[in-house]
């Protein structure tokens, strides 16, 4: 279950997917937000940043990767989870080496994702907490 009352946001072009993933978080009393670009999910930002990010790898302007890196230029740390349905060579090491902490193959197992969502969460609230510990 979740730890915080922070969201998570679900970032995929595919309206079907986004609305099933948004489902399986909320069944697990995460609190949900969804975007259908990259673009939209950066333009949010001025308002919220979330707990945990999921982003699709392939969308049309700009990818999952490509996403990872503008957070990464822009000095946003969010814990992130990316999806997808084309694993493709290098994708995986490259999406990790961006920051991602999972890569999930569509179609995603519900139990699979939340367990990355919890991991990730929990990661960034251990990080959160000893980054602000201070002897």
């Amino acid at each position: 279950m979740p730890t915080q009352t922070a969201h998570v946001a679900i970032v995929d072009d595919d309206p079907s997917l986004r609305k099933a993933l948004e489902r399986v978080l909320q069944s697990h009393s995460y609190a949900t937000k969804t975007y259908e670009s990259a673009r939209s999910f950066i333009d949010s930002l001025r308002h919220d940043t979330p707990a945990c990010l999921v982003v699709d790898l392939q969308m049309p302007e700009m990818t999952g990767l490509d996403l990872q890196h503008q957070l990464r230029r822009d000095g946003i740390k969010i814990p992130t989870i990316v999806i997808t349905a084309h694993d493709e060579g290098s994708a995986r090491q490259r999406c990790e080496a961006a920051g991602a902490l999972a890569y999930l193959l569509k179609p995603v197992q519900g139990a699979t994702l939340i367990a990355a969502i919890e991991a990730a969460t929990n990661l960034a609230i251990t990080t959160k907490s000893a980054s602000n510990f201070h002897p």
